[in-house]
């Protein structure tokens, strides 16, 4: 179909001059059904009384009032008297553009009003004794997932890391980990993790201790951060736990720290026998 203007108010002209419009497509917009059918009917007529424009939407007519009536508020249709006759009339197809806008300042409002509300809901929420929350994931959509919402509503600014870099990288792509990468770069937060590499495929700013996986085989991704804890699998079949409580967390940190000073020792005793283990690299 070739249509002979631009802009949204032509394109809309342009599909009721070929009798192709669907009334969908203004409920994509915003509008309900009734008032899609009501306001392409009007469009397509010109000025036309109620029982009209009713006949052609295919909505009664005391319903097609109240639509009018709702449309006329949203500024796309208007009415006037010849005589003793009303007639109706859909306004330019333009004015959807005030759609967009109604609904970009009820949004804007409705962000603002949460802005206000958040800290007493957050209040109320820690009045109460926090109780354990724990989220199942399964496959690699899943495990996606967890990485995605990992870091969300949490100050801290360190993470704590156990896993396989060989492995992971048989579950993701280069780009799939360099973008959960960056989502947790751009919160400015910090990674100490302990991991194989076998592979040496490793590009991370975390500060890390690599283990050999022959010594020290690392199947499953767990972390630490802020009060959640997670745990996934990095062998199939995928799954994996968000666990959320403050003492939980705080006790497996606790034991991740003590890990990490073990490895340091390790490190240190390999490199009095001339072995190198890695650790730690990157920044603080």
């Amino acid at each position: 179909m070739k249509l002979r203007k631009e802009g949204l108010g032509d394109f809309i002209l342009n599909l009721c001059y070929y009798d192709n419009m669907n009334y969908r497509e203004l409920v994509n917009l915003g509008l309900s059904e009734k008032e899609a059918k009501v306001y392409l009917a009007a469009l397509e007529l010109g000025k036309s009384p109620v029982q009209q424009i009713a006949s052609k939407a295919g909505v009664n007519r005391a319903t097609t009032y109240v639509i009018i009536g709702s449309l006329t508020k949203k500024g796309l249709m208007s009415s006037y008297h010849e005589g003793k006759k009303q007639f109706f009339c859909a306004e330019d197809p333009e004015k959807l553009n005030i759609l967009f806008r109604n609904q970009e300042q009820e949004l804007e409002r409705k962000q603002n009003y949460l802005k206000k509300l958040l800290p007493e809901l957050e209040a109320l929420n820690i009045s109460k004794p926090e109780k354990p929350v724990v989220r199942y994931f399964e496959g690699k959509e899943g495990l996606r997932a967890m990485s995605a919402e990992f870091y969300i509503r949490s100050k801290d600014k360190q993470a704590r890391m156990i896993y396989s870099s060989d492995l992971l990288r048989k579950i993701f792509s280069d780009e799939e980990i360099v973008a959960m990468r960056r989502r947790r770069q751009k919160s400015k937060i910090k990674v100490k993790a302990i991991v194989n590499d076998d592979q040496k495929f490793l590009v991370s700013d975390s500060r890390r201790y690599i283990l050999p996986a022959s010594e020290f085989p690392i199947t499953s991704d767990i972390a630490f951060y802020g009060n959640k804890v997670r745990i996934a699998t990095q062998k199939k079949p995928y799954a994996g736990l968000i666990i959320e409580n403050k003492e939980i967390a705080n006790t497996l940190k606790l034991l991740f720290d003590l890990a990490w000073d073990y490895a340091d020792i390790l490190r240190k005793k390999k490199k009095a026998r001339g072995v190198n283990l890695d650790g730690p690299k990157g920044e603080n």
